[in-house]
């Protein structure tokens, strides 16, 4: 298997255009494909208001920006992605989607490409099963947003081959990210420990325990954490959090994982946090 030179991401959301930002910033060519012509603007919008902050922030200068902005290809045409040397899936955390969006890339992916799932929490053996050479496939676990976090979950399930994973690894490490390696099971390392914790604030602030604030600020001041639970939650999103837990309740049937009815609530009103204006907090 040769070096990782080109890379194509399918799903052009809040998390695929991130990795496609950072692979194009670290000098290599990213295709992103989405279904249509409104979901592809959409995405070159998000790339274009990202590197932007990037240059504001001095992380980039106009000609880093520029350059990046030029190695990203944006379609609706799924065989594209066909001579990709990696191929990342970054669609919604949704399984029956995850696999139909497998298979597709099945179709059209060469012999010789990596073929990741951006999961957050679905096993990667069963997305595993869309892909006719399973020692190819593996999860990249990206974190948002994707241009500043540098952790990478590299997950590695039962057919995964050493060649795929070493290969997957010098791609991250490329990137100026860090791997660390997981084995294959809900949730993988980050999610197993952040989400009984995240659901035990909910839990707190939905029995009356404490105001959102002080739960926020309890582990803010008191164990040093960057931002509190609650705020976290809306940070992520709550659907996002919902499909995790979920996932992660089916695997292992553990009271902690199982999201506490005050989330279903606030998901069916649309009450998804900071991208939908209002969660925990209300965000204008």
């Amino acid at each position: 298997m040769s070096e990782i030179e080109s890379v194509a991401v399918v799903g052009g959301g809040f998390m695929g255009t991130g990795i496609a930002e950072a692979v194009a910033v670290a000098g290599m060519p990213v295709i992103v494909r989405d279904v249509d012509q409104r979901s592809v603007g959409r995405a070159g919008e998000r790339i274009e208001a990202s590197l932007a902050r990037a240059v504001r922030g001095g992380k980039l200068d106009e000609d880093g920006a520029r350059a990046a902005r030029d190695r990203i290809e944006l379609t609706t045409e799924l065989e594209t992605v066909g001579g990709a040397d990696l191929v990342v899936e970054a669609v919604p955390e949704d399984e029956r989607l995850k696999l139909d969006v497998m298979g597709a890339i099945d179709g059209v992916v060469s012999d010789h490409a990596i073929v990741a799932s951006n999961t957050s929490s679905i096993p990667i053996a069963e997305l595993a099963q869309a892909i006719s050479d399973p020692t190819r496939v593996l999860g990249l676990h990206f974190f948002s947003p994707v241009p500043v976090m540098n952790l990478v979950e590299v997950v590695v399930a039962l057919d995964t081959s050493d060649q795929t994973v070493a290969g997957a690894r010098r791609f991250i490490e490329r990137l100026g990210k860090r791997p660390i390696e997981t084995k294959d099971r809900s949730g993988f390392i980050v999610n197993m420990l952040l989400v009984p914790y995240l659901m035990a604030a909910v839990r707190m602030y939905e029995e009356g325990f404490a105001s959102r604030e002080d739960i926020d600020n309890g582990m803010k001041l008191g164990c040093g954490h960057p931002m509190g639970p609650l705020t976290l939650c809306d940070f992520i999103g709550l659907d996002v959090l919902y499909a995790v837990c979920d996932s992660l309740y089916e695997e292992f049937k553990r009271d902690e994982y199982a999201p506490p009815p005050l989330m279903k609530r606030m998901v069916a009103s649309g009450r998804l946090g900071r991208k939908s204006g209002r969660g925990f907090y209300d965000y204008g």
